[in-house]
């Protein structure tokens, strides 16, 4: 049953990353030249990308606060504990501060996505 799912989740990736890779090549009725087509103008993305931002410094100060009172309660009892408690404190700092990172570097992360992708013209 392992393996089936594993084959399934990899035909999955494989079908998904093939799907975003393949060309779309669109006729529009009544034109036999395609140089003549304009672009078009799309309203209403500058309200998406305004609430996108929102969403992203919301999410950011959340976990950022998340992120250092976590830091305080484990400095604390990590400070109060046995010797056998800081073992096992030091056992859970890894996955923190791997945890802390992504939760610091998501807006700088988001941001360089945003960038290259509205850089990159169709």
């Amino acid at each position: 049953m392992k393996k089936m799912s594993k084959v399934i989740s990899v035909l999955l990736i494989v079908i998904m990353l093939v799907a975003v890779t393949t060309n779309v090549f669109a006729a529009v009725a009544g034109v036999s030249d395609p140089s003549t087509l304009t672009g078009q103008t799309v309203s209403g993305t500058d309200k998406i990308t305004n609430l996108g931002n929102q969403i992203i410094t919301i999410l950011t100060i959340v976990g950022t606060v998340a992120s250092v009172i976590v830091l305080i309660v484990l400095g604390l009892k990590y400070m109060m504990g046995s010797a056998e408690e800081k073992a096992e404190y030091k056992k859970t700092m890894l996955p923190y501060v791997i945890g802390a990172a992504l939760v610091f570097a998501a807006s700088a992360i988001a941001g360089i996505l945003y960038n290259f992708l509205s850089n990159v013209s169709a």
